[in-house]
C-alpha cells in the first residue's frame, strides 16, 4: 500500500517543506495539509491516511485535545510528531497515545530526511543522529497530557473560567489540574511558570 501522508502545521512553509521532502527524496505522492485542529479532524475523513505528521500547536489550539479521539477512531494511523517544543517534555507524554515518533524542528536537513524516511517505513527505531532527550532534571517531564493541555493555556493567560470552557471540563477539575501543575514544577505562581518554561523551551 502506498504511503498517504497528511501534514498538520498551522505554517505554510514548514508544511511546504515537509511537502517537498516527502515528494522529490521519499517518493511519496499523496500529500495532504491541514493548519488547525478543525481541519485536521476534517481531512481525516476525506480519506484513509496512512500517516500523519503532527505539529502540537495549531492555529486553534493544541492537538493533544484531538489525538485522543483520533486515536480511538483511527487505530492504525502512523502519527509523527514534528514541533518547536522540547521532546523531552511532550514526548513521553505521547507515549500514552502509542506516539513514538518525535522529531524537533531545530533538526538538520538530513536528520529530517532520515527521519521522515524511518517514519514512512513504519520504523519504530529512532536514527541515531536525532538528539537525545533532556535530562530527566527537566521539571515539565512528569506532565500528563491533560496536565500539559492546560498549561498550554495557563502560559497563553487563560483564566480557569476560560480553560473550562476551551477544554470542555468541570472548573474544579481545572484548578485541580493547575495545583498539579505548580506543585510538579515546584513553582508558586503564573510568573514562576512562565519562567521556567522558557527556560526549559516549553512554548506555547
Amino acid at each position: 500500500m502506498q504511503p498517504n501522508v497528511l501534514i498538520a502545521d498551522d505554517h505554510s512553509m514548514i508544511r511546504k517543506g515537509i511537502k517537498l521532502i516527502l515528494q522529490t527524496d521519499l517518493g511519496v505522492a499523496d500529500v495532504s495539509e491541514a493548519t488547525s485542529c478543525v481541519e485536521l479532524m476534517s481531512e481525516l475523513l476525506k480519506k484513509d491516511h496512512t500517516h500523519l505528521i503532527l505539529d502540537i500547536i495549531l492555529s486553534d489550539g493544541t492537538s493533544l485535545e484531538v489525538i485522543p479521539n483520533i486515536r480511538k477512531i483511527y487505530p492504525d494511523l502512523h502519527i509523527m510528531i514534528f514541533s518547536m517544543l522540547n521532546r523531552a517534555v511532550y514526548g513521553e507524554a505521547l507515549k500514552q497515545y502509542q506516539i513514538h515518533h518525535y522529531l524537533e524542528k531545530t533538526s538538520t536537513e538530513a536528520e529530517t530526511i532520515t527521519f521522515l524516511s524511518n517514519f514512512i517505513q513504519n520504523d519504530h527505531l529512532h536514527p541515531s543522529s536525532v538528539k537525545a532527550p533532556d535530562s530527566p532534571a527537566n521539571p515539565f517531564v512528569t506532565l500528563s497530557a491533560r496536565e500539559l493541555e492546560v498549561l498550554h493555556y495557563l502560559l497563553k493567560g487563560h483564566g480557569t473560567k476560560e480553560i473550562s470552557s476551551v477544554l470542555n471540563l468541570r472548573m474544579n477539575t481545572v484548578s485541580t489540574l493547575k495545583n498539579r501543575i505548580f506543585e510538579k514544577t515546584e513553582t508558586r505562581n503564573l510568573k514562576d511558570l512562565m519562567q521556567l518554561a522558557t527556560l526549559y523551551n516549553v512554548n506555547y
